[in-house]
Parts: structure tokens; sequence; C-alpha cells
């Protein structure tokens, strides 16, 4: 059997590997833990007993993550990243295909076929927007339908009613919602209304912990329930779970940052607007075929394969790093434009 190569295809960055690099291709937060809070992790560390296995649940962080949503935490599910509650809900519903929206992140289609799934694209129109009619006008053996809102990596958003109309259908749907933090948006609380809703959240971005791997589905309680079922018992260390609890227990620095990157991240757009498409999330997506001559000046963007070959993923970083972004595609567009 041969499986496509999950890894390589997640990591077709041309750039952001050499020391040194200004890395703005991984739609990481650009910001270290404060020095505050590192020292509030190292001092729970501690204190745990890393002879025993962790809480099967994930508790407390379950608890104190329910609490931070105004959710019961029966209605959660925590992961070693949401990558991994991925492979657990392809093996939760049953059907012959999944749907996903390309260009969309990568991993829904690639652990679809993992779990033996025909994979059925149906892709985003022109101006990146949901092809709803299409989605829900053949779903016979779809066991899920992936949607990530905001997407990566256009930035845009999906349209409530346009989820809503595809709800209806009964199909489950998995929203992918890694950036939501960043547009203020949020479907999560559909979840009391659809059973069929599945919402993924991460600890990644806004919180700054992509090195911990810390992610959570959303769902009702019956279909948490089941999500369980599959679920390995100690998939969440005790280590990363300390430390998305006080980040938690600091939210208001998560805030703050949040706000940072996007205002940097409408600034840049107002630099570059004829050729960045606008964004609800912590990149843009910009048309210009620029990857090469921003390796080559120390930047690493995020470039595609078709259909998104002449275009770059930018990922807002502090605000120097933007500034040498600024600067270098400046004269990238004096260079090779003009």
């Amino acid at each position: 059997m041969k499986v496509r190569n999950t890894i390589k295809e997640m990591a077709g960055y041309r750039a952001g590997r050499e020391e040194g690099q200004i890395r703005m291709d991984k739609n990481e937060s650009p910001f270290a833990l404060p020095e505050e809070l590192k020292d509030e992790v190292i001092g729970r560390l501690s204190k745990l007993e890393l002879n025993r296995y962790p809480d099967q649940l994930g508790e407390p962080l379950r608890s104190k993550l329910g609490a931070h949503l105004g959710l019961s935490s029966d209605k959660l599910v925590l992961g070693n990243g949401s990558d991994e509650l991925i492979t657990y809900i392809t093996q939760l519903f049953r059907g012959d295909r999944i749907v996903i929206a390309p260009p969309t992140f990568s991993v829904y289609g690639i652990y679809g076929e993992i779990a033996g799934y025909d994979v059925t694209e149906v892709p985003l129109d022109g101006s990146f927007e949901l092809q709803t009619g299409k989605i829900t006008e053949d779903l016979d053996g779809v066991a899920a339908v992936f949607l990530c809102s905001p997407n990566n990596p256009t930035g845009n958003v999906v349209p409530r009613d346009e989820l809503i109309r595809i709800l209806e259908t009964g199909t489950p749907v998995v929203l992918d919602e890694a950036y939501w933090e960043f547009a203020g948006e949020t479907n999560v609380d559909l979840i009391d209304e659809y059973d069929n809703l599945i919402v993924l959240r991460t600890f990644s971005k806004a919180f700054g912990l992509a090195g911990a791997r810390v992610g959570y589905a959303v769902g009702a309680e019956d279909t948490i329930e089941e999500l369980l079922k599959v679920k390995l018992p100690y998939n969440l260390n005790s280590l990363s779970r300390t430390a998305a609890e006080v980040l938690l227990d600091n939210y208001g620095i998560v805030e703050e940052r949040i706000g940072r990157i996007v205002e940097e991240r409408e600034r840049i757009r107002g630099e570059f607007e004829e050729y960045a498409f606008p964004s609800r999330a912590n990149f843009l997506l910009m048309d210009l075929d620029a990857a090469e001559y921003l390796e080559d000046n120390g930047i690493g963007v995020r470039a595609f394969g078709p259909p998104l070959e002449d275009k770059i993923r930018v990922t807002v970083g502090r605000k120097e790093e933007n500034d040498e972004f600024i600067e270098v595609m400046r004269r990238y567009l004096e260079d090779e434009i003009d």
C-alpha cells in the first residue's frame, strides 16, 4: 500500500529553515512566552510526578478550558494538537468519502486518504468563497465535510448561513477554527443546535504554544462521548497540559498579543493592498511570486503548488520583523515588478 508522505506535503516551505532567517512561513505566534510565565510553567512542572501517567481526560486543563469557554467540559476533548484529533475524527464517522474545499489545510485530505476515504474536492470559487450549493447537492456516502474558518491559506471566514446550510443536511461537519481568535468570530455555539458539528481549536496560534502541541475539539456531549472512545488514553502529556493551563490563567497576555498581531496584519496589508488578500487570520495571502526573492534576503514564507503557485502566504511577525519584510517587499516590487 502506498501512502502519501504527510510530512513532505505539510512541509512544503522554500524558506524559514536556516539559522538567522526571519520565519514567516508556519503561522506560528512570533511571541515567546514572557519570562514570568516561563518561570510559572517551570514552577508548576517541578511539582509534577512525571513517573505517573497523566489523567486520561486531561483534567484539570479540560475543566479550566470549559470554564474559559463557558462550556461544560463534557463537550470538550483534548488532543496532541488538532492534527491528532483529525485522525480520531476520521475513525468516528462512517462513509465512503470526505469532502474538502481547497485550497485549504492539506491535512484533511491526507488523513482522510490514510483512513481509507476517497477525497472529494469542491474547490473555492475565484474569490475564495465556499461553493455551498455544489457541496450540498451530492452528499451520498459522505462521512464528513471538512471546513476551515478562517481558512488556511486564504484567510477568509465561512459565512455562518453557509455553514448552517450544510449542517441542515445532517452530514457531519468538522469546522477547524485554529485562527478564530484573530477573527473574533466563532460558530462554536452551534454545537447546542447541531450534534453533527465538531469544532476544532488549537493552542498553537494565538496562545503561542505550537511547540507544546495542544489542541481540542468541541461538540455535543454525545458526539464527544463517541470521540473519547477512539482517543488514546494518555494522548496529551503533563508538560504540555501545564503550559496550556498557565496561558489560560494569564489570558490577558494572550489577548494583548492577538491585538498586536491583528494591528500588524492590517499594517502590512495597507502597505501592499494591491497584492494582499483580506485576511481574518494571523497571516496574509499575497498575489506575488516572491518566495525565492524573500529567501535570498533572509525571510522565509510559505510557497505553494497549483493553484496557488504564483502566491505566497506570509505569517505576521513582530513589528521589527514586519518592518524588515515590508522593506524587502518594496525592493522586490521595484526590482521585479516595475
